[in-house]
Parts: structure tokens; C-alpha cells; sequence
């Protein structure tokens, strides 16, 4: 049997990223904490976690690397308001516009065009979604709604600035990043109330929903363009109810799983489809050389 292929392995890594990010929404609404104050405890256990990973601080960062940082803590921040002032339904699913900011930036900012098969899988994907999330969508928790939407373009701004650093060190950004999350959270971390389940619960949001799977997305993000990766992760609102299910037992209906069978198949045949599509194209073919994007 061949080893898998770089491209393949970052599929793999991906989908493994999709799982534990999953997650987080069920923990972030059973914490009895302030949105900051989660930010913040999440943001010291990531830092320490990359700090040891990349083995200290750099001190000199580029424009790109501070605008990826600041994307990553916007998108963390955002979410965990958003999934706190509105239903779990709307947050995910407005944070999952995210592949159209990274398709306007990608183009823009690193020249990676979209390929046929990318375009048709964002329509089955954004298909499959509103079937997933017919019935839970409303027009409630306004706040909670912009901040769900914001948050998509900061993460999108997060994956074009990774991948620009494709050539660098990406896990800068998420060390940077976490910094940011460690400063701004850490006054109203101070005044929480502690007990076992949100330390317990503290302590896995930092270390695996975040630095983890940060870990695989860095590694991922080398080998594949920003829209592919993205388009992958879709997986995640999905996998997201799967954990509700789990813990208390509520199960989907038949819309969402309808749904939820067509993003995972868009997923899987986008992924199957490697990094030329069925047309052949290898992915150099499709992206405009930059020097922003080569450096750190």
C-alpha cells in the first residue's frame, strides 16, 4: 500500500480539526461563564500549548501575521457571543458563510481561483445546510446573529492569512492569536466562580477544541488552498448535533438528515476530488503568483 499523499494527509488532518471544533458549542452553552471569561481561560491554555510547540515567542511579526491573529481572536470571541445571544442553530450556520469571505480574500489576497468543482460544492454544501437548519433558524437574538456573521469574516481573514503563511510558520498566528485571547479575557476570568466542571470543562475547550485542532489546521493548511479547507470544515456544524445527541439524546429530523447527507457527501466528493477537481488542473494552475503570500 502507497503512503497517502501530502494533499491527503491534510484532508485527514481536516477532518480531524472538523471533530474537535465541533464540540465546542455544546461546552461553551454549558458553561456558566461570561463569553470574555471563556476567551480568555481558552486563550492562556492555547498559549501555553504553542509556546511549548513552537518553542517561545518571535518577536518581529509581519502585517500578515497580525492581521491573522487578530482574525483568530475576533473569530473565537465572536462565536462564543454569538452561540451565548442566539440559538446554536443560527450561530453555526452564519459563521459557515465564512467560504464566501474566503473566496473574495483568497482571490484577492493569495490569487488561488476557485475551481468548478469548488463552486459546486459550496452550492450542495450551503444546500444541505439550510435543510439542516430549516427549522431552527429565526429571526431572534439580533446581536447574536451579526456577531455569528462577523465571525465568519474574521475566520475567514484567519485562513487566508494561514495560508499565506503556508511557507512560514502558521502556528505564529494562532500563538499570537491566543495572546491576544489571554489579555483581553484575563480581567474577567479573574471574577468567575470556580468549580471542578469549569475548570474540567475549561481545560478541554483550551487544550483540545483549540490547540489540537489548531495544531492539525496549521500542518493542513500548507497542502491545501484556503477555499478547499474551508469547504471541508463545513463538516463541522454538522458534526455539531451529533454531540447534542450524545449528551442529551435529541435527535435530528428528517430535513436535517436529508441535509446532513448532502453537505457530508459534497464534502467527501470534494475531497476525493484532490487538489485539481475532476478536471485535471493541478493547483498551481490556479493560483496567481504573489510574494505576499510566500513570505512571513
Amino acid at each position: 500500500m502507497r503512503p497517502p499523499t501530502p494533499h491527503t494527509r491534510a484532508v485527514i488532518f481536516l477532518l480531524l480539526t472538523a471533530l474537535l471544533w465541533s464540540s465546542g458549542g455544546l461546552f461553551v452553552k454549558v458553561i456558566d461563564w461570561q463569553p470574555l471569561s471563556i476567551f480568555g481561560g481558552r486563550g492562556i491554555i492555547a498559549s501555553l500549548v504553542f509556546l511549548l510547540v513552537l518553542r517561545g515567542v518571535r518577536l518581529r511579526y509581519s502585517r500578515m501575521q497580525l492581521a491573522g491573529a487578530a482574525g483568530y481572536a475576533a473569530a473565537q470571541f465572536l462565536f462564543i457571543l454569538a452561540t451565548k445571544l442566539t440559538a446554536a442553530a443560527n450561530a453555526i450556520f452564519l459563521q459557515y458563510t465564512a467560504p464566501i469571505h474566503v473566496l473574495l480574500l483568497g482571490y484577492w489576497i493569495l490569487g488561488e481561483r476557485p475551481l468548478r468543482i469548488d463552486w459546486i460544492t459550496m452550492g450542495a454544501i450551503f444546500a444541505g445546510l439550510l435543510l439542516f437548519f430549516g427549522d431552527a433558524l429565526n429571526l431572534e437574538g439580533l446581536y447574536g446573529n451579526i456577531a455569528a456573521v462577523l465571525s465568519g469574516i474574521s475566520m475567514a481573514v484567519m485562513m487566508v492569512c494561514m495560508r499565506a503563511q503556508k511557507d512560514g510558520r502558521p502556528a505564529d498566528i494562532v500563538l499570537l492569536g491566543s495572546l491576544f485571547s489571554a489579555l483581553i479575557g484575563l480581567p474577567s476570568l479573574l471574577q468567575e466562580s470556580w468549580t471542578l466542571p469549569d475548570v474540567g470543562i475549561i481545560l478541554y475547550l483550551g487544550f483540545f477544541q483549540t490547540s489540537l485542532a489548531f495544531i492539525l489546521y496549521t500542518r493542513a493548511i500548507r497542502q491545501v488552498r484556503a477555499l478547499e479547507s474551508i469547504l471541508i470544515l463545513t463538516l463541522e456544524p454538522i458534526l455539531n448535533p451529533l454531540w447534542v445527541l450524545l449528551v442529551v439524546g435529541e435527535v435530528p429530523g428528517p430535513l436535517a438528515i436529508a441535509g446532513g447527507t448532502i453537505v457530508i457527501g459534497a464534502v467527501v466528493a470534494r475531497a476525493l476530488a484532490g487538489p485539481a477537481g475532476p478536471d485535471g488542473l493541478d493547483k498551481s494552475a490556479s493560483t496567481v503568483s504573489d510574494p505576499r503570500g510566500s513570505h512571513p
